[in-house]
């Protein structure tokens, strides 16, 4: 079973996300192991508490700027994939994510396909 950390400072999105992991037709992203973060730091325990598998990133938490974990982990050979959910838009902002270590990114709003998809996509 894979492991989905998701570092996410809003409740309803974090609620939004269980939901459309629940609803899922795919077996295996329907059955991935929901790990939650409502900051950075949070995130940073849980990753010493759990090998997950992917990430769904924040850029913009109450304690920082969450490419700043993207980064930490860029450099590890085992690294979990990086999805990068932003309400930026911004090209330079996309950029950022990139190169800062994440393996995707994600504009919000997102609808339920658009996450289910590149979630199917960076699953091991």
């Amino acid at each position: 079973m894979s492991k989905v950390l998701l570092v996410e400072d809003e409740e309803l999105n974090r609620v939004l996300v269980r939901a459309i992991l629940a609803r899922a037709t795919d077996d295996t992203i329907r059955r991935v192991e929901l790990v939650e973060a409502g900051s950075l730091q949070v995130a940073r325990d849980a990753l010493a508490e759990h090998a997950v598998d992917l990430i769904l990133l924040d850029v913009n938490l109450p304690d920082g700027n969450g490419l700043s974990l993207a980064a930490d982990l860029s450099d590890q050979p085992d690294r979990p994939q990086v999805i990068a959910l932003t309400a930026s838009v911004l090209p330079h902002e996309r950029a950022a994510a990139m190169s800062a270590g994440c393996d995707a990114f994600l504009d919000k709003p997102y609808g339920a396909q658009d996450l289910l998809k590149i979630i199917g996509e960076h699953l091991p």
